[in-house]
C-alpha cells in the first residue's frame, strides 16, 4: 500500500512543482471555502472521535488538542487564507554571482518534493501541513493518530475535492487510514519517494522516527519551556506574562513549565504568585526552597520530582524553581529544557543581553509570554512543526522550512579549462 502511495506522491510532487503561484493560491481558495461549506460533515466526524477519546479515558490536555469546534475550524480555514496572501517563495533566485571564467551561477529555491508527517491528536494538523505543501509545490503524505481518524478521514477527502477541482492530482495530498503502527515504520523507510519526515507528537514518537528512519528527520515540538524572573522585574507586570503563559492554552508546546525566580525576590513575589495561579487553577510544584514559601499560600502546592523538570505538563501546572544568579538559571535551562522556548522577565538590558546570547533554544523571548513560539504569531501563516533542531530549520516551520535550493549556472557555450 505504502509503495504505491510513495510512488503516487512523487509523481504528484513533479507536477506541483510546475505550478504557477496563482494555480497554488486557487487551490487553497478552494479547500479554504470548502472547509467552511462542509463544517457540520468535519464536525459531526470530530464528535465521534471525541465520543471515541473519551470513552478511552484519554487526559485532558489530548481531548482539548482533539476537539474541534465551529470556531476552530473557521479559524483554521482563515490561516488558509493567511497563506494565500504570504509571498510564494518557490522559484526566488537566493543569491548568485559571475566567476572569472564566465559562468552565471544562481540558487533557486525549489520544493522539498514530498513531506511524510506523522502526528498524533492534532486535525488542524492535516490543514496545516496540507496548506503549507501544497502553497510550496510539495505532495504529503500524512498519518494522523487513532484518535483523529475520523476527522482526518472528512478533512482529507475535502483536501482531495479540492485539488480535483482545480485540476491537480488528488494523490498530491494522501493519508495513511490504517491505525496500524507497522504502517509508521513502513513509511520511515519509503526512502525512494519521501525526502522527508517530520514527527509531531511526544518524544517516544520522535525516538521512533530517528532510529528507524532511513530519510531525514525534523525533530521538535516537544516543549519544556522555562521564564526566568529576576531580581529587577517589577511584579505587576511579570505576573501577567506568566499567567499567559501557563493558562492561555495549557496543552500547547509553547506553554511555559517551570517558572525559575531568582532568590532576592522569591519571598516577597512568591505568595503573590501563590494567589493568583489559585485564581487560575494552576497547581504548583516547588523545589524545597520554594515550597517553604508557597506551602503557606492559597494554591496547592506539592513538592517536585526531578523528572516533573523534565517533562511537559499540558496542563494546568507549573514547576518552581528558585535560582541564586542568572547563569544557575541558564544552567537549569540547559539540564532540564528541551530547546524549545524560554523568556527572561528583566529590567535590565544587561541581564536581557546575557540570557539571549547564552540559551540555546530554537526561541528566546524578553519579558514576552513564550506562547508566541506559533506560525501563525510569527507572521508564517500555519506551521508544519516547531523544529528543536539545528539544521536546515529552526523554530516554527512556515512555508521557506519546506524548501530546498538548486544551483544554475548559465555559460556562453563554456568548457571547463
Amino acid at each position: 500500500m505504502l509503495e504505491q502511495m510513495g510512488k503516487a506522491a512523487k509523481l504528484a510532487s513533479y507536477q506541483l512543482a510546475q505550478c504557477s503561484t496563482a494555480t497554488k493560491n486557487h487551490v487553497l481558495t478552494v479547500i479554504a471555502d470548502l472547509l467552511e461549506k462542509h463544517s457540520t460533515i468535519i464536525l459531526k466526524a470530530n464528535e465521534q472521535d471525541m465520543l471515541e477519546a473519551k470513552s478511552q479515558g484519554l487526559s485532558a490536555a489530548i481531548l482539548d488538542r482533539l476537539l474541534l469546534t465551529k470556531e476552530r475550524l473557521i479559524a483554521i480555514a482563515n490561516d488558509v487564507r493567511k497563506v494565500i496572501s504570504l509571498t510564494d517563495p518557490i522559484g526566488e533566485i537566493i543569491d548568485g554571482s559571475t566567476l572569472e571564467n564566465g559562468l552565471k551561477l544562481q540558487r533557486n529555491r525549489v520544493p522539498l518534493g514530498v513531506i511524510g508527517v506523522i502526528y498524533e491528536a492534532r486535525p488542524n494538523v492535516t490543514i496545516d501541513i496540507a496548506t503549507l505543501c501544497l502553497k510550496t509545490g510539495n505532495a504529503a503524505i500524512l498519518r494522523g493518530g487513532k484518535e483523529t481518524i475520523h476527522t482526518n478521514t472528512a478533512t482529507i477527502s475535502i483536501i482531495q475535492q479540492a485539488l480535483d477541482k482545480v485540476g491537480l492530482p488528488k494523490t498530491a495530498i494522501q493519508s495513511i487510514d490504517n491505525p496500524d503502527r507497522k504502517y509508521i515504520h513502513e513509511l520511515l523507510k519509503l526512502d525512494k519517494y519521501v525526502d522527508m519526515i517530520i514527527p509531531r507528537g511526544g518524544s517516544a514518537l520522535h525516538k521512533l522516527c530517528r532510529e528507524y528512519s532511513t530519510i531525514p528527520v525534523i525533530t521538535g515540538g516537544i516543549g519544556v519551556c522555562h521564564i526566568f524572573m529576576d531580581e529587577s522585574m517589577d511584579f505587576d507586570s511579570a505576573l501577567p506574562i506568566i499567567i499567559n503563559a501557563k493558562t492561555q492554552r495549557p496543552s500547547t508546546c509553547n506553554t511555559v513549565e517551570t517558572l525559575l525566580v531568582h532568590t532576592k525576590i522569591a519571598n516577597e513575589f512568591l505568595p503573590k504568585l501563590s494567589q493568583i495561579m489559585a485564581d487560575n487553577g494552576v497547581v504548583l510544584h516547588a523545589d524545597q526552597e520554594s515550597f517553604a514559601i508557597l506551602e503557606s499560600g492559597v494554591a496547592n502546592v506539592f513538592p517536585i520530582e526531578d523528572t516533573e523538570l523534565r517533562q511537559e505538563w499540558l496542563s494546568k501546572d507549573l514547576n518552581i524553581v528558585i535560582v541564586n544568579s542568572l547563569e544557575l538559571a541558564v544552567d537549569h535551562i540547559r539540564e532540564y529544557g528541551s530547546g524549545h522556548s524560554e523568556a527572561i522577565l528583566t529590567r535590565s538590558l544587561a541581564n536581557a543581553e546575557k540570557f539571549v546570547n547564552l540559551v540555546d533554544s530554537a526561541a528566546v523571548y524578553v519579558n514576552a509570554s513564550t506562547r508566541f513560539t506559533d506560525g501563525g504569531q510569527f507572521g508564517l501563516g500555519a506551521e508544519v512543526a516547531v523544529s528543536t533542531q539545528k539544521l536546515h530549520a529552526r523554530g516554527p516551520m512556515g512555508l521557506e522550512a519546506l524548501t530546498t535550493y538548486k544551483w544554475i549556472g548559465f555559460g556562453d557555450d563554456l568548457v571547463r579549462q
